[in-house]
Protein backbone atom coordinates (compact mmCIF):
# COMPACT_ATOMS: atom_id res chain seq x y z
CA UNK A 1 0.00 0.00 0.00
CA UNK A 2 1.35 3.39 -0.99
CA UNK A 3 2.06 5.81 1.86
CA UNK A 4 -0.31 8.76 2.08
CA UNK A 5 -1.10 11.84 4.15
CA UNK A 6 -3.34 14.90 3.93
CA UNK A 7 -1.08 16.63 1.41
CA UNK A 8 -0.92 13.67 -0.96
CA UNK A 9 -4.68 13.13 -0.66
CA UNK A 10 -5.27 16.81 -1.49
CA UNK A 11 -3.03 16.56 -4.55
CA UNK A 12 -4.78 13.40 -5.72
CA UNK A 13 -8.18 15.12 -5.53
CA UNK A 14 -7.21 17.87 -7.97
CA UNK A 15 -9.63 18.64 -10.77
CA UNK A 16 -10.13 21.72 -12.92
CA UNK A 17 -13.00 23.94 -11.75
CA UNK A 18 -15.00 25.83 -14.37
CA UNK A 19 -18.04 26.93 -12.33
CA UNK A 20 -17.71 29.34 -9.42
CA UNK A 21 -19.91 30.63 -6.63
CA UNK A 22 -20.78 34.32 -6.47
CA UNK A 23 -18.49 34.67 -3.46
CA UNK A 24 -15.49 36.99 -3.27
CA UNK A 25 -11.97 35.87 -2.51
CA UNK A 26 -10.77 38.01 0.38
CA UNK A 27 -7.49 39.91 0.23
CA UNK A 28 -6.23 37.77 3.10
CA UNK A 29 -6.94 34.54 1.21
CA UNK A 30 -5.39 35.90 -1.98
CA UNK A 31 -2.29 36.96 -0.07
CA UNK A 32 -2.00 33.49 1.49
CA UNK A 33 -2.31 31.80 -1.92
CA UNK A 34 0.26 34.05 -3.60
CA UNK A 35 2.54 33.81 -0.57
CA UNK A 36 2.54 30.02 -0.86
CA UNK A 37 3.33 30.41 -4.55
CA UNK A 38 6.32 32.58 -3.71
CA UNK A 39 7.81 29.81 -1.58
CA UNK A 40 8.19 27.50 -4.57
CA UNK A 41 11.67 26.61 -5.74
CA UNK A 42 13.22 29.23 -8.02
CA UNK A 43 16.37 29.06 -10.09
CA UNK A 44 19.24 30.84 -8.29
CA UNK A 45 16.64 32.85 -6.33
CA UNK A 46 15.87 34.83 -9.49
CA UNK A 47 12.09 34.71 -8.78
CA UNK A 48 11.46 35.60 -12.42
CA UNK A 49 7.67 35.94 -12.35
CA UNK A 50 4.90 38.41 -11.68
CA UNK A 51 1.22 37.71 -10.96
CA UNK A 52 -1.52 40.12 -12.01
CA UNK A 53 -4.78 39.68 -10.11
CA UNK A 54 -7.64 40.82 -12.34
CA UNK A 55 -10.90 41.58 -10.55
CA UNK A 56 -12.42 44.37 -12.67
CA UNK A 57 -15.40 42.85 -14.55
CA UNK A 58 -14.75 44.82 -17.74
CA UNK A 59 -11.12 43.75 -17.89
CA UNK A 60 -12.01 40.12 -17.18
CA UNK A 61 -14.54 40.29 -20.03
CA UNK A 62 -11.87 41.61 -22.40
CA UNK A 63 -9.40 38.93 -21.38
CA UNK A 64 -12.09 36.28 -21.74
CA UNK A 65 -12.78 37.43 -25.30
CA UNK A 66 -9.07 37.28 -26.12
CA UNK A 67 -8.76 33.82 -24.56
CA UNK A 68 -11.41 32.04 -26.59
CA UNK A 69 -14.53 33.36 -24.83
CA UNK A 70 -14.13 31.10 -21.82
CA UNK A 71 -17.02 32.22 -19.62
CA UNK A 72 -15.45 31.11 -16.35
CA UNK A 73 -12.84 33.88 -16.70
CA UNK A 74 -15.67 36.34 -16.25
CA UNK A 75 -17.46 34.24 -13.64
CA UNK A 76 -14.55 33.65 -11.27
CA UNK A 77 -13.98 36.38 -8.67
CA UNK A 78 -10.23 36.60 -9.37
CA UNK A 79 -8.42 35.89 -12.62
CA UNK A 80 -4.69 35.51 -12.06
CA UNK A 81 -2.34 36.12 -14.97
CA UNK A 82 0.99 34.44 -14.32
CA UNK A 83 3.82 36.17 -16.17
CA UNK A 84 7.44 35.26 -16.78
CA UNK A 85 9.31 38.42 -15.81
CA UNK A 86 12.91 39.25 -16.68
CA UNK A 87 12.25 43.01 -16.78
CA UNK A 88 12.47 43.33 -13.00
CA UNK A 89 15.72 41.33 -13.00
CA UNK A 90 17.29 43.55 -15.67
CA UNK A 91 16.28 46.82 -14.02
CA UNK A 92 17.30 45.75 -10.50
CA UNK A 93 20.70 44.47 -11.59
CA UNK A 94 21.57 47.32 -13.98
CA UNK A 95 22.96 49.76 -11.36
CA UNK A 96 25.45 47.11 -10.22
CA UNK A 97 26.79 46.24 -13.66
CA UNK A 98 28.46 49.55 -14.55
CA UNK A 99 28.62 48.88 -18.26
CA UNK A 100 29.30 45.15 -18.00
CA UNK A 101 27.25 43.18 -20.59
CA UNK A 102 24.03 41.68 -19.22
CA UNK A 103 22.51 38.45 -20.51
CA UNK A 104 18.92 38.44 -19.27
CA UNK A 105 17.71 38.14 -22.88
CA UNK A 106 19.08 34.63 -23.49
CA UNK A 107 17.00 31.58 -24.35
CA UNK A 108 18.23 29.98 -21.11
CA UNK A 109 16.78 32.84 -19.07
CA UNK A 110 13.47 32.50 -20.92
CA UNK A 111 13.42 28.86 -19.78
CA UNK A 112 14.36 29.88 -16.22
CA UNK A 113 11.53 32.43 -16.06
CA UNK A 114 8.95 30.08 -17.59
CA UNK A 115 9.86 27.27 -15.17
CA UNK A 116 9.88 29.68 -12.22
CA UNK A 117 6.36 30.92 -12.96
CA UNK A 118 5.03 27.39 -13.45
CA UNK A 119 6.45 26.21 -10.14
CA UNK A 120 5.05 29.22 -8.27
CA UNK A 121 1.62 28.83 -9.87
CA UNK A 122 1.35 25.17 -8.95
CA UNK A 123 2.30 25.95 -5.35
CA UNK A 124 -0.45 28.56 -5.35
CA UNK A 125 -2.95 26.14 -6.87
CA UNK A 126 -2.33 23.58 -4.12
CA UNK A 127 -2.58 26.28 -1.44
CA UNK A 128 -5.88 27.48 -2.93
CA UNK A 129 -7.35 23.98 -2.95
CA UNK A 130 -6.26 23.45 0.65
CA UNK A 131 -8.40 26.50 1.55
CA UNK A 132 -11.46 25.20 -0.24
CA UNK A 133 -11.02 27.13 -3.48
CA UNK A 134 -10.74 25.75 -7.00
CA UNK A 135 -8.69 26.69 -10.02
CA UNK A 136 -8.38 26.09 -13.73
CA UNK A 137 -5.37 27.04 -15.82
CA UNK A 138 -6.03 29.12 -18.95
CA UNK A 139 -3.51 28.67 -21.74
CA UNK A 140 -5.87 30.67 -23.95
CA UNK A 141 -4.32 33.87 -22.60
CA UNK A 142 -1.69 33.23 -25.30
CA UNK A 143 -4.27 33.14 -28.14
CA UNK A 144 -3.92 36.87 -28.73
CA UNK A 145 -0.96 37.43 -26.51
CA UNK A 146 0.06 40.82 -27.88
CA UNK A 147 -3.39 42.30 -27.18
CA UNK A 148 -3.56 40.69 -23.72
CA UNK A 149 -0.10 42.03 -22.90
CA UNK A 150 -1.09 45.52 -23.98
CA UNK A 151 -4.25 45.40 -21.85
CA UNK A 152 -2.18 44.39 -18.83
CA UNK A 153 0.58 46.93 -19.48
CA UNK A 154 3.33 44.33 -19.67
CA UNK A 155 6.75 45.84 -20.43
CA UNK A 156 9.62 44.38 -22.42
CA UNK A 157 10.88 40.99 -21.14
CA UNK A 158 7.53 40.11 -19.55
CA UNK A 159 5.01 37.70 -21.11
CA UNK A 160 1.82 36.02 -19.84
CA UNK A 161 2.50 32.29 -19.59
CA UNK A 162 -1.03 31.31 -18.55
CA UNK A 163 -4.05 32.52 -16.65
CA UNK A 164 -5.66 30.91 -13.62
CA UNK A 165 -9.30 31.24 -12.57
CA UNK A 166 -9.59 31.33 -8.79
CA UNK A 167 -12.72 31.06 -6.69
CA UNK A 168 -15.03 28.87 -4.64
CA UNK A 169 -16.38 25.94 -6.70
CA UNK A 170 -20.06 25.83 -7.63
CA UNK A 171 -19.59 22.44 -9.26
CA UNK A 172 -16.72 19.98 -9.44
CA UNK A 173 -15.92 17.53 -12.22
CA UNK A 174 -14.84 13.98 -11.65
CA UNK A 175 -11.12 13.32 -11.41
CA UNK A 176 -9.61 12.67 -14.84
CA UNK A 177 -7.37 9.57 -14.80
CA UNK A 178 -3.72 10.13 -15.65
CA UNK A 179 -1.26 8.06 -17.62
CA UNK A 180 -0.08 4.90 -15.84
CA UNK A 181 2.92 5.73 -13.71
CA UNK A 182 5.02 3.30 -15.74
CA UNK A 183 4.57 5.65 -18.71
CA UNK A 184 6.19 8.57 -16.91
CA UNK A 185 8.52 6.97 -14.33
CA UNK A 186 11.50 5.36 -16.03
CA UNK A 187 14.50 3.85 -14.25
CA UNK A 188 18.01 5.10 -15.05
CA UNK A 189 17.26 5.65 -18.76
CA UNK A 190 14.33 6.42 -21.04
CA UNK A 191 12.32 3.30 -21.91
CA UNK A 192 10.85 4.08 -25.34
CA UNK A 193 9.02 0.75 -25.63
CA UNK A 194 7.32 1.16 -22.25
CA UNK A 195 6.36 4.76 -23.01
CA UNK A 196 4.41 3.71 -26.10
CA UNK A 197 2.95 0.54 -24.62
CA UNK A 198 1.70 2.31 -21.51
CA UNK A 199 0.12 5.02 -23.67
CA UNK A 200 -1.81 2.30 -25.48
CA UNK A 201 -3.03 0.90 -22.16
CA UNK A 202 -4.08 4.40 -21.15
CA UNK A 203 -6.26 4.68 -24.26
CA UNK A 204 -8.73 2.15 -22.84
CA UNK A 205 -8.83 3.96 -19.47
CA UNK A 206 -9.32 7.39 -21.03
CA UNK A 207 -11.97 6.09 -23.44
CA UNK A 208 -14.01 4.65 -20.55
CA UNK A 209 -13.66 7.94 -18.66
CA UNK A 210 -14.90 9.98 -21.62
CA UNK A 211 -17.82 7.62 -22.19
CA UNK A 212 -18.91 8.03 -18.56
CA UNK A 213 -18.30 11.79 -18.43
CA UNK A 214 -20.26 12.50 -21.63
CA UNK A 215 -23.06 10.02 -21.00
CA UNK A 216 -22.00 7.94 -23.96
CA UNK A 217 -21.74 10.82 -26.42
CA UNK A 218 -17.99 10.37 -26.80
CA UNK A 219 -15.54 7.56 -26.21
CA UNK A 220 -12.49 9.19 -27.75
CA UNK A 221 -9.23 7.77 -26.47
CA UNK A 222 -6.31 9.87 -25.29
CA UNK A 223 -4.26 9.17 -28.42
CA UNK A 224 -7.21 10.15 -30.65
CA UNK A 225 -7.62 13.44 -28.79
CA UNK A 226 -3.88 14.08 -28.92
CA UNK A 227 -3.73 13.29 -32.64
CA UNK A 228 -6.49 15.81 -33.34
CA UNK A 229 -4.68 18.38 -31.22
CA UNK A 230 -1.35 17.81 -32.96
CA UNK A 231 -2.96 18.14 -36.38
CA UNK A 232 -4.08 21.70 -35.60
CA UNK A 233 -1.39 24.43 -35.65
CA UNK A 234 -1.60 26.38 -32.41
CA UNK A 235 -0.26 29.82 -31.52
CA UNK A 236 2.38 29.94 -34.22
CA UNK A 237 2.77 33.62 -33.39
CA UNK A 238 4.56 32.88 -30.11
CA UNK A 239 8.13 32.88 -31.45
CA UNK A 240 7.72 36.23 -33.19
CA UNK A 241 6.00 37.69 -30.13
CA UNK A 242 8.73 36.54 -27.73
CA UNK A 243 11.48 37.84 -29.99
CA UNK A 244 9.66 41.16 -30.18
CA UNK A 245 9.47 41.30 -26.40
CA UNK A 246 13.24 40.98 -26.10
CA UNK A 247 13.45 37.27 -25.27
CA UNK A 248 15.75 34.72 -26.96
CA UNK A 249 18.15 37.30 -28.41
CA UNK A 250 21.12 35.01 -27.67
Amino acid sequence: MNPTNETIELLNRHTSVRQYQDKPVSEEVLAAVIGAGQMASTSSNVQAYTVIAVTEPALKAQLSALSGNQAYIEQCPVFLVWCADLYRLREAAAPHLAGVPSYEDTTENLIVATVDVALAAQNAAVAAESLGLGIVYIGGIRNEIAKASELLGLPELVYPVFGMCLGYPAAVNGIRPRLPQAAVLHRNAYNAEAAVEQARLYDAISSDYMRERTGGQSAASWSEVMAKRQAQPARLHMKEFLLGKGFMQR
